[in-house]
Parts: C-alpha cells; sequence; structure tokens
C-alpha cells in the first residue's frame, strides 16, 4: 500500500513542476517572437545568480551549514535567434528536397533489386 502511494506521489509532484513549467513558459510568451524571447532570457540571466545566491545563504543562516560560494557563472555570446533560424532553414530545406529525394532513393532501389534479381 506504502510504495502505491509513494509512487503517486511522486507523479503528483513531477506532473506539478510540468504544469508550472509549462505555464511558466506560456505566461513568459518563449514561444513567441524572438526578440522577446532574448529580453527574457537576459532579465534570467540577471535576476537567477543574486536569488540563488540570496536562497544559499538563507539556508545557511536557518540550518548552520556552511555553503559554499558559487562560481560566476561564464557570460556567452550566443544568440538564440541565429541558432533557432538556422535550424528551422535546415528542417525546411530537407522537407522542401524531400519528395525528390524519395523518388530519387526509390528509383536506386528499383534498379538494385532488378540487378539483384537477373
Amino acid at each position: 500500500m506504502v510504495p502505491r502511494v509513494w509512487s503517486l506521489m511522486r507523479f503528483l509532484l513531477k506532473g506539478s513542476v510540468a504544469g508550472v513549467a509549462v505555464y511558466l513558459v506560456y505566461d513568459q510568451e518563449l514561444l513567441g517572437p524572438s526578440e522577446k524571447t532574448q529580453a527574457v532570457l537576459q532579465k534570467a540571466e540577471e535576476v537567477v545568480p543574486p536569488a540563488v545566491y540570496g536562497f544559499s545563504q538563507y539556508v545557511c543562516d536557518q540550518t548552520g551549514l556552511k555553503v559554499p560560494q558559487l562560481p560566476v557563472p561564464p557570460k556567452f555570446n550566443f544568440h538564440l535567434r541565429d541558432s533557432w533560424n538556422s535550424g528551422i532553414m535546415t528542417v525546411m530545406s530537407a522537407l522542401s528536397v524531400a519528395p525528390s529525394k524519395a523518388c530519387e532513393y526509390s528509383k536506386e532501389g528499383w534498379q538494385y533489386l532488378k540487378e539483384r534479381i537477373k
């Protein structure tokens, strides 16, 4: 009985975390224009490290534990828009060439089968 309750609790916890993640993505409009997404990522870079430091200090004060100082996260000069656009262009290019490539491959396959059967 206890293992079933524990597995149900784990399922509910994981479902809650996934639901909150989906809600935050929708609420922050991260699936919208890339300018909005870039602005949210820059805002997160500014807000998250001080929040983690503040939380670790709170935990240290409450529990008496010594949490080592986290190293400064590296700065990445990574533009999400460029990667996203190149990925989309690659996928669309592959999809546009797919019918002609399928025809070409099927002809090659028939030729191979005809040669093997003879």
